[in-house]
């Protein structure tokens, strides 16, 4: 029997290194995705895996987000005497705490771990689930509990923060972009998936049970939940890094950014959650489910958005969908005027085209204006942090904006206006700190 050689030793003692290493409790102690030897040695299967089970998690929880959207027409329908203020409110509070809790929820990865924090946050699910159930069946409901109960599903809102932040961690560089972006669009598809089965489950016997909404979920969140507690990984290197947010606070390009994505994706979550009220109000003949391709357009938009800023720059994408949507809302508004619900419908539809691609476009962006403006990694990585929860907010602000207007004037036609203008002001700031100079010619 031979004696190895110091080299052979070496590779060995170097491959022994490299493998995915693990203890108790679905943890592993060394992971290197840069490393090629243990991503091709087990490492890309292992990342795919906890890819797909991060997706159907954050499915649901954009599913969750998304449920008062579609429960909200139907309320006058099982009894609720509810004024459109109200209505919009019971539409937007869930977008305002899901913004509000996704920085957090970013921490929350390092913290305990990719796998049991998908675990819990799927878990946590079963509270606005419940409290839907609870809430919708009996029409002398108080609307503030209602309202809390609404604000619970802002929970769903979260999952998407946590998510990315730790699919980020099982990735390279070269293919991080592309995993972000499966699971992004897969998140945001779970809004129009619920906007298609929910109407159909609550009518699906005898009258409107609303409680279905929330029944339908359970054995899904709690699928989820065995999914990533049997199958997916906490990764001992995956760490917080407060100083990214740090650095990002202080950097102009974050606030500039986080501002053009409240217009791109607050203007998706945002029009995502009025729509099927909108189409209840402004043509009530017409059948709801329709509202969920919004959603899934937009959805699907999003990967195509960063494909072709990949091409030509994402200023340039960015500006042009800005320039889409404010088209799109001037169509909505002629349409409203003629009472054309095809207009309405498609020019809502182009809107949505439009705001998938700009989200996709800006999560392009922002690596490489911090790479010209002489930014670190570190900041851009806080960037996308900060932004996204910004960008959330902007989910409040259209049905807040909607229910302003239908209070004060009676129509929606001055919060599309008003909407319009704001596209305007967005694409020359895109345009004019972008679209010019060195960032248009690294085609930011």
């Amino acid at each position: 029997m031979s004696t190895p050689t110091a080299r052979e030793a070496e590779a060995t003692e170097t491959a022994g290194r490299s493998a995915v290493q693990r203890h108790t409790g679905r943890w592993i102690d060394h992971w290197d995705p840069e490393d090629k030897t243990l991503w091709e040695d087990g490492g890309r299967r292992t990342a795919r895996r906890n890819l797909v089970l991060s997706i159907f998690a954050e499915f649901l929880g954009f599913g969750v987000w998304a449920v008062w959207s579609i429960v909200v027409p139907q309320l006058p329908a099982a009894g609720f005497d509810l004024t459109v203020d109200q209505m919009f409110w019971l539409i937007s509070v869930p977008a305002l705490v899901g913004a509000t809790l996704r920085i957090p929820y970013t921490f929350a990865v390092p913290v305990f771990g990719g796998r049991n924090w998908t675990i819990a946050s799927a878990l946590l699910l079963l509270l606005p689930t419940g409290a839907l159930i609870l809430t919708v069946g009996d029409p002398t409901t108080p609307f503030p509990v209602l309202l809390g109960a609404a604000a619970l599903a802002g929970l769903g809102g979260g999952n998407f923060a946590s998510s990315m932040a730790n699919i980020s961690f099982f990735f390279p560089e070269k293919e991080k972009g592309a995993a972000l972006g499966w699971n992004a669009a897969g998140g945001n598809i779970g809004t129009a998936a619920v906007q298609l089965a929910v109407p159909l489950v609550i009518v699906a016997g005898a009258g409107v049970a609303l409680d279905r909404a929330g029944l339908i979920f359970i054995p899904f969140i709690l699928l989820a939940a065995f999914l990533a507690w049997r199958w997916m990984d906490n990764l001992s290197s995956a760490k917080a890094d407060p100083r990214s947010f740090a650095v990002a606070v202080h950097h102009k390009h974050t606030w500039v950014i986080s501002f053009i994505y409240i217009g791109t994706f607050g203007s998706f979550i945002g029009y995502a959650g009025a729509f099927p009220t909108l189409l209840a109000a402004q043509f009530p003949d017409v059948a709801i489910p329709l509202a969920f391709l919004g959603a899934l357009v937009g959805s699907v938009a999003r990967p195509l958005g960063g494909i072709l800023a990949d091409r030509v720059g994402g200023a340039v994408v960015t500006v042009g969908a800005f320039a889409v949507m404010a088209l799109g809302a001037v169509g909505a508004i002629l349409a409203l005027g003629s009472g054309s619900f095809p207009l309405f419908f498609g020019s809502f539809l182009g809107l949505f085209i439009a705001t998938g691609m700009g989200n996709g476009s800006v999560y392009r962006m922002i690596p490489a204006v911090f790479r010209i403006s002489g930014g670190t990694a570190k900041a851009a990585a806080g960037c996308i942090g900060i932004a996204g929860a910004i960008g959330a907010f902007g989910g409040f602000l259209i049905p807040r904006g909607f229910a302003l207007s239908t209070t004060v004037a009676g129509s929606i036609v001055p919060a599309l206006w008003l909407f319009i203008g704001v596209y305007v002001v967005m694409a020359l700031v895109c345009w004019l700190v972008y679209g010019r100079g060195a960032m248009a010619a690294a085609r930011v």
